[in-house]
């Protein structure tokens, strides 16, 4: 099988980070905050659109009835 360099790097990198953490994901996610604060890059949160269904909402928003109908016919 062929083996990614670049991959095994980043899972490597991944795997020592998360075991400097104990595997705390409250932990590592707080340094990573921490990290990207420190980078000095501008962080940008968007609004959510409007009228589009998330997977983890389940919702419909403000959708119009075209796309409601286009909607039920795929699933």
């Amino acid at each position: 099988m062929w083996q990614d360099e670049i991959l095994d790097e980043i899972h490597k990198i991944r795997e020592e980070h998360a075991e400097s953490f104990n595997y705390d994901l409250d932990a590592m996610f707080a340094d990573w905050q921490r990290r990207q604060s420190e980078g000095g890059r501008e962080v940008v949160s968007l609004p959510p659109k409007r009228g589009l269904t998330t997977r983890w909402n389940g919702r419909a928003g403000d959708l119009d009835e075209d796309a409601e109908e286009n909607s039920r016919r795929s699933t």
